[in-house]
């Protein structure tokens, strides 16, 4: 049974340009079933939607990366929008705050974070959230717009993910779990309730152990599962079958 869903990727990047259709045409037949492809530009956003007409299984989240969001504008967030009424359209993202590198202002940052979880609003789309140094302006945005939808490669603490999951949201868990010192994402996997748990990649980037620092891929996500499993005192495929349900739920796919 193809049970992975890999709740966040990114095959648009560059590093799999030489084998990409090989890559991807190949997923099915290795046990995943859906892949959700995040935009991170608006110069990307196309492109991610082209792959959901390419491929049944894959689906697309459309939307500005803080970290690309220094030159957006009114009429790039139009752009967007527009993009959302592609039929496999499922979410607003990757969107949020990164203080970690500040390529945009924090103040442009939480411009435009606001300005798409709005938009999110208005669509009654799910957001795909990027926090990395922001815990406490994420939690108050997410509070004030209260979206549904999940914070990725979550990076918080377990008193953070279940104040996220109070106020609606899904935690997404990647290949961070499975490194050697990773005590705080275990503690997360091991806090989150069942029903609000997704399973990630952001491939190319967090290859789980044992392929730490190559490429990621979505074929991965088992020995990320085989690690929430542990956390949790369950089985890879228990992880990997409620995972698939949770991103169903959340994005609407009737898989």
């Amino acid at each position: 049974m193809s049970m992975i869903f890999d709740s966040h990727a990114h095959y648009d990047d560059p590093s799999f340009d030489e084998d990409r259709e090989a890559l991807l045409s190949s997923l099915p037949e290795k046990g995943v079933c859906a892949v959700l492809n995040a935009a991170s530009t608006l110069e990307n956003a196309p492109r991610c939607v082209g792959f959901t007409k390419q491929y049944p299984y894959i689906y697309a989240a459309v939307g500005v990366h803080p970290n690309y969001c220094a030159d957006l504008s009114d009429e790039g967030l139009r752009k967007i929008r527009a993009l959302t009424a592609e039929e496999k359209v499922v979410a607003v993202g990757e969107i949020g705050l990164d203080y970690h590198y500040d390529y945009a202002s924090r103040e442009v940052q939480r411009h435009w974070f606001e300005a798409q979880l709005e938009m999110a609003r208005e669509l009654d789309l799910p957001v795909i959230v990027h926090d990395r140094e922001a815990h406490e302006d994420i939690l108050t945005l997410l509070g004030k717009y209260r979206p549904r939808g999940v914070i990725h490669c979550f990076s918080g603490s377990a008193e953070m993910a279940l104040e996220a999951v109070r106020l609606g949201l899904y935690i997404g868990i990647g290949g961070s779990i499975t490194f050697k010192n990773a005590r705080q994402p275990v503690r997360v996997a091991a806090a989150v309730p069942e029903d609000r748990l997704l399973i990630e990649t952001d491939a190319p980037y967090l290859s789980p152990v044992p392929y730490r620092g190559k490429r990621n891929d979505s074929t991965r996500i088992p020995y990320t599962a085989s690690r929430i499993a542990l956390a949790r005192g369950t089985t890879t495929d228990h992880v990997l079958e409620t995972t698939r349900r949770n991103a169903c739920e959340l994005f609407q796919i009737p898989i």
